[in-house]
C-alpha cells in the first residue's frame, strides 16, 4: 500500500483540528456554555418581486431563529433589519428593540416591497444609515463586531462590488446568502474573506432554515474556562472569546501568564534527568522534550532566579548542558529541542548517582545556598539498583520529583520522590497525556529568611502587621454576626 503524501496527511490533520473546534462549539452551545459576542448585526433582506409572499415568510422564520440564538441586549447583541427591492426601507433599527421577543415580533410584521433588486443601494443604505450612531450602532472597537447578513435570490440591478468593498473597509463583516437562481459571482463580490465561510447557497427558500445553526455557531463564543479549554494553573477568568489567568491568595502569576508560584523570587537550581532508552521511541522522545519545555515555561528563568540543567541517560549518562549555561527561556527551550535521542538501556541508578555527584556541583554551575531540584523522567524499570542513589540525593537536600510513563514502576518512582510522595511523584500510561503532569507539577521552593538581617526583619514585621490587620477585620466581622444573632434571639 502506497503511503499517503505528507501534504495529504497535513490536510487531514487540519480538517481534524477544525472538526474538533466545531464539535467543541456545538457541545458548548448544547451545554449552555456559549455566549454570543457583542455585535451590531444588520440583516439586509431582498423582497423583490421574484420572492413570493410564502418564500418571504420563510426568510422571516430564518431571521427569527437566528435571533433566538443570540444574547440580545444594549450591551450584548443589537439587531437591525433592512428590507429592499427597488427602494430601501429601514424596518428595525439597532436601537429599537432590546429584547428577543420584541425583535421577533417586529420581524413577523415586515411586508415585502415586491419591486426590483437594488442590492448595491441596500448595502450603501446599511453603511450610511443602519450602521450609524443615530440608528444605535456603537463606536467601532475590537470588542464589538459589526456584521451584515445579506439574503437575496436574484441578480442585482446595480453595482455591488465597490459599495461592498467600502462596507468591508469600514469594518463590516459581510455574509452573503444566495437562494435559487441567484448570481453566484455577485455573492462573492459582496462577501468578506474567506469566501468559503461567508458565502452560502440554498436551492430554495424552503430549506434556508438549515443555515440557522451555522449562524448561531458563527456568533457563539465558548466560555473557555467552563469548557476546560485553557491552560491556567489555578484560576481562569472568562473574557469575550478568550480568558486570562490568575492565582490564589499567596501565589504570584509568572511571566508566562499561566503559572503560579508561591515563591516567585526564590533562586533555584533545577536539573532534568531524562530517560532516553530505546523503549521510549523517537516520536515519544519528541513529546518528552515538549513536556520539559512546558515546565521551563513555568519557571522564572534568569541570572538571579531559576537556572536549569539537562542530563540524559540510557546505558550511560550524558550531560546535555549544565546549570547556568542558558539563563533565558528561549535559549533553554532551543537547547532542549536540539537534544538527540540516545536509545539503548535504562540505568536509572547510575543516572541518579551522576546527579548527586556531578550535576549539583559548583564545577557544573550549581550555586551555593540555592535550593536544588531534580526532576527524573523514566518510562520503564531500571536495569540497576536505585535505592542507595535515590536515598543519597534526598539526604543531600535535593527536592526530587519522579515522573513515570507507560511501563515505569510506581514503587521505583516513589523511592526516588521526596516526601510527601503524593506531591512529588506522577504517573501516566500514555506519553500524549504528559502535558497534564506538566500542569500539576509545582516547583515551589521558598528560601528561609534570616531574622538577623535587617531587610528580613522588616519584611517579617510587615507580614505580622498584615496578619494582625486581617485577623482584626475577621474578628470585627464575627462580632457583628454575633450581635445580629443575639438580636434575632431576643
Amino acid at each position: 500500500m502506497t503511503p499517503a503524501p505528507p501534504f495529504f496527511l497535513l490536510l487531514l490533520g487540519l480538517i481534524g483540528a477544525q472538526a474538533a473546534v466545531d464539535l467543541r462549539t456545538a457541545a458548548a452551545m448544547a451545554a449552555g456554555l456559549c455566549k454570543t459576542r457583542p455585535t451590531d448585526l444588520v440583516f439586509i433582506i431582498d423582497s423583490s418581486r421574484s420572492v413570493r409572499p410564502s418564500e418571504f415568510e420563510q426568510v422571516k422564520v430564518f431571521l427569527a431563529k437566528v435571533i433566538e440564538g443570540l444574547d440580545v441586549g444594549p450591551n450584548a447583541t443589537r439587531v437591525g433589519v433592512v428590507n429592499y427591492a427597488s427602494r430601501v426601507k429601514n424596518e428595525v433599527s439597532l436601537k429599537t428593540h432590546r429584547t428577543k421577543a420584541g425583535l421577533v415580533k417586529a420581524v413577523t410584521k415586515i411586508e415585502p416591497l415586491s419591486t426590483g433588486t437594488m442590492t448595491g443601494l441596500a448595502i450603501q443604505f446599511a453603511l450610511n444609515v443602519a450602521f450609524s450612531d443615530g440608528e444605535g450602532a456603537r463606536v467601532k472597537s475590537p470588542d464589538i463586531s459589526k456584521v451584515a447578513i445579506i439574503v437575496t435570490d436574484g441578480r442585482p440591478q446595480d453595482n455591488v462590488k465597490d459599495v461592498a468593498q467600502r462596507a468591508r473597509d469600514a469594518g463590516i463583516e459581510i455574509f452573503a446568502i444566495g437562494v435559487g437562481r441567484v448570481d453566484m459571482s455577485t455573492l462573492k463580490q459582496m462577501a468578506s474573506d474567506p469566501l468559503d465561510d461567508h458565502v452560502d447557497y440554498v436551492e430554495s427558500y424552503s430549506v434556508i432554515e438549515k443555515l440557522t445553526k451555522k449562524f448561531q455557531e458563527a456568533f457563539c463564543v465558548s466560555d473557555l474556562c467552563a469548557t476546560g479549554d485553557h491552560d491556567c494553573e489555578q484560576v481562569c477568568i472568562s473574557t469575550p472569546g478568550s480568558y486570562k489567568c490568575a492565582c490564589k491568595d499567596g501565589f504570584t502569576l509568572m511571566d508566562d501568564g499561566r503559572s503560579c508560584s508561591a515563591c516567585s523570587n526564590s533562586a533555584t537550581d533545577v536539573v532534568f534527568l531524562i530517560d532516553g532508552s530505546k523503549s521510549v521511541r523517537p516520536e515519544n522522545f519528541e513529546l518528552v522534550k515538549k513536556w520539559i519545555n512546558q515546565i521551563i515555561d513555568k519557571l522564572d528563568v534568569s541570572d538571579s532566579k531559576a537556572h536549569v540543567g539537562l542530563v540524559q541517560y540510557s546505558s550511560s549518562v550524558r550531560q546535555e548542558f549544565p546549570l547556568g549555561r542558558h539563563n533565558n527561556k528561549k535559549d533553554l527551550k532551543d537547547a532542549v529541542k536540539k537534544m538527540a535521542y540516545m536509545e539503548r538501556g535504562t540505568m536509572t541508578g547510575q543516572a541518579l548517582r551522576y546527579l548527586s555527584d556531578n550535576s549539583f556541583s559548583a564545577g557544573q554551575g550549581a550555586r551555593p545556598g540555592v535550593a536544588k531540584v531534580g526532576i527524573v523522567f523514566t518510562d520503564g524499570r531500571s536495569q540497576d539498583y536505585i535505592g542507595d542513589a535515590a536515598k543519597k540525593a534526598k539526604e543531600n537536600g535535593f527536592k526530587m520529583y519522579a515522573v513515570g510513563v507507560g511501563n515505569a514502576v510506581e514503587d521505583e518512582l516513589k523511592e526516588i520522590a521526596s516526601e510527601p510522595t503524593g506531591e512529588h511523584y506522577f504517573y501516566t500510561a500514555d506519553f500524549k497525556t504528559m502535558t497534564q503532569i506538566a500542569k500539576k507539577l509545582q516547583i515551589n521552593i521558598c528560601q528561609e529568611e534570616d531574622p538577623c538581617e535587617c531587610d528580613s526583619l522588616v519584611k517579617f514585621q510587615k507580614k505580622v502587621e498584615d496578619a494582625l490587620q486581617a485577623l482584626t477585620k475577621k474578628l470585627e466581622s464575627m462580632s457583628k454576626r454575633i450581635a445580629l444573632l443575639e438580636n434575632k434571639i431576643v
